[in-house]
């Protein structure tokens, strides 16, 4: 492969300079299991009223309880990752197990408008970041970004608490673990 070549457009199995492939480096990591939340912020520049935007995620945790920071990971170049380059407010749903279909239908690539996405599903305006947050997720968390840290093929948004909230259910979380949803045991 040509040295000018970035990594992350390498074909899928052939090795990394250092040595693992795609393949080998999915498959192993497909054996963490995670939680999945939706993140959410809202864009004022789409339209007259501005649009909802959401991405499923796995890759959402906490950093530091003092400040209180989290970090989610998305994709670059992905239209969350665009919208968090100039939205600083945004906010989290982690979702409970019985949400898979807000998981699905936010997983999808090659969508026009996320507007239709919020259509049919419960949920409120957070107060701190103006962004949606999923009615019957565990918990909801919505952030300011702090920092914004470029790392291979993704974004990393470390951002600030400005507020939480919990349901009143006591729901299991829902899981991913090698390439499904999963119910805890």
């Amino acid at each position: 492969m040509p040295q000018n070549v970035p990594a992350s457009h390498q074909p899928l199995g052939v090795p990394h300079p250092e040595g693992v492939t795609e393949d080998e480096f999915r498959a192993a990591l497909s054996r963490l299991a995670a939680g999945v939340v939706l993140v959410t912020a809202h864009d004022p520049e789409e339209g007259p009223r501005g649009e909802d935007v959401g991405m499923t995620a796995t890759s959402f945790l906490s950093v530091s309880l003092d400040p209180p920071l989290v970090l989610v990971s998305v994709r670059e170049e992905s239209r969350m990752d665009e919208l968090l380059e100039r939205q600083p407010l945004w906010a989290v749903s982690l979702l409970a197990e019985g949400q898979r279909h807000i998981a699905g239908r936010f997983s999808m690539r090659g969508r026009v408008s996320d507007r239709l996405l919020f259509q049919d599903m419960p949920w409120t305006r957070g107060e701190a970041s103006g962004a949606p947050l999923v009615g019957g997720a565990l918990a909801t968390v919505e952030c300011r970004t702090e920092q914004r840290v470029s790392a291979g093929d993704h974004t990393l948004v470390i951002g600030r608490v400005l507020a939480t909230s919990l349901s009143g259910s006591e729901g299991a979380p829902l899981a991913y673990f090698r390439g499904r949803y999963r119910r805890l045991a």
